[in-house]
This record gives C-alpha cells, structure tokens and sequence, in this order.
C-alpha cells in the first residue's frame, strides 16, 4: 500500500509539468472563533494549527508560462482522533479548485494558497 501511495503522490503533478516547489502557504481557518491563518509549511515538516498536525509530502506549481496553480499532497492528523484512527485527511490540494479535494473537520478548514 505505501508503494501505491508514492506512485498516487507524484503521478498527478508529473503527468501535467509541474514544478517541485519546498513551501506550501496554508490558510487554516478555525471555524468555532472565525480565526484565519496564513501557514507556511516546509515540505517534509509537519505544520501545527489548533488539535491539527500538517504535513506537506510534496508541493508543485505550474511553471511561469502556464495558468497559475499550486497543489498540495497532505496528511491532516487531529490530536483528539482516537489511536489508530486513520488521517482527517491524505491527498492532494489544488490552490485554484479548492472544493474538488478538502478536509471535512468539524472545527477546521485547511486551504492549499500556494506553493513557492
């Protein structure tokens, strides 16, 4: 199964030329006080907002030439989720379609602003 997530991780940015980018700017907004933050996650380095943990594998971008668009493959724990339970979220986040693919949280939303 991890081998099948490796190839889902990169297979989507590499088969349209998209660029490896090392920051993914995150807005994170806790719903219960309206609070909005702006994040900057380093590929490889888990984030934190709230009971979240955030953590980008891997951030692209197109190129200078092309319609701008970051995308985002995360993996969303939650310190209150029992043990074992499984990620509040795991795939990819596009910048520019940010319903297509979004964490369902009762508290939090989490939203991919670009990659850089």
């Amino acid at each position: 199964m991890l081998t099948l997530l490796a190839v889902c991780a990169a297979t989507p940015a590499a088969a349209q030329g998209w660029e490896p980018r090392r920051v993914a700017n995150i807005q994170a907004l806790d719903k219960v006080n309206a609070r909005v933050t702006v994040l900057q996650a380093r590929v490889g380095e888990p984030a934190r907002f709230g009971t979240l943990s955030i953590l980008v594998r891997s951030c692209q971008g197109r190129p200078a030439d092309e319609v701008p668009d970051s995308a985002a493959w995360m993996e969303i724990t939650d310190s209150r989720a029992p043990a074992g339970a499984p990620p509040a979220f795991q795939g990819w986040m596009f910048a520019e379609n940010p319903a297509l693919n979004m964490l369902e949280h009762p508290v939090y939303d989490i939203r991919v602003l670009s990659c850089r």
